[in-house]
């Protein structure tokens, strides 16, 4: 069964070959005959379809790309400068890497120390951190008590804790984890209740949404968006760019 892209590749095909009859590369054919004629001229050339739905997806993912790019021009500041979005040990720097993550997602987690190694060796890298809790309440939670973690200015030991913790961040892991790192459970608490918190996170989402970022880990830096867990090489590849660009 064809898919979408496949019969607009047909679609073209057909195009072209109206085309070649009307330049005479076929001799004119009743309509009865035309379906005929086309049937024996695929068969024989199977690889014109192939080759118009290639071209024609290369087309969308180019398009696709533009668009993207525009988006992240248009929303620079909602994705690289918002007050609300956490920063790495280095709060000015010459390239800056997002983040989208969830703490439940163990490639995230995979990703961390990945990522302090490359803060600590390159010293102009600016980490920023998108809570971007999409794997069920628990992870709501600790998005929640991550950001008021920075009222106690605690939101990196917190965060790198429960990146580490081995098991599922549930809300009772949070708060043991925000003990243990040092956090007043009690003030974390009321402040978790903070209405900026929760607007926060849902700018993250709707951020991601216009970004068509589904999964976590993504990355961004300068106008690229690098989905999934990737190599440190191509991270620094990813940062490197963003700095020349």
């Amino acid at each position: 069964m064809f898919g979408p892209l496949a019969l607009a590749g047909f679609s073209v095909v057909l195009s072209a070959l109206a085309l070649m009859f009307a330049a005479g590369v076929f001799l004119p054919l009743r309509d009865a005959d035309f379906e005929s004629e086309l049937r024996t001229y695929l068969l024989a050339n199977p690889e014109v379809i192939v080759e118009s739905v290639s071209g024609m997806e290369a087309r969308q993912e180019v398009m696709e790309e533009n668009e993207l790019t525009a988006i992240l021009t248009q929303r620079h500041d909602e994705v690289f400068n918002d007050p609300s979005s956490p920063v790495g040990i280095n709060p000015r720097g010459s390239a800056t890497l997002v983040e989208f993550f969830d703490y439940n997602c163990p490639y995230c987690s995979k990703a961390t120390p990945m990522l302090d190694e490359l803060e600590q060796a390159d010293k102009g890298l600016r980490l920023v951190f998108k809570e971007y809790p999409i794997l069920g309440p628990s992870s709501v939670f600790a998005a929640r008590a991550a950001l008021a973690s920075q009222k106690q200015g605690r939101y990196l030991a917190f965060h790198k804790a429960m990146m580490a913790y081995k098991g599922q961040i549930t809300e009772g892991s949070s708060l043991e984890i925000a003990a243990q790192v040092g956090l007043d459970v009690e003030r974390l608490k009321k402040d978790m209740e903070d209405p900026k918190i929760d607007e926060a996170i849902k700018r993250n989402v709707a951020l991601a949404e216009a970004l068509r970022i589904s999964g976590t880990p993504t990355f961004i830096a300068g106008k690229e968006i690098l989905r999934g867990l990737a190599d440190a090489d191509t991270m620094k590849q990813l940062i490197d760019s963003a700095r020349g660009g």
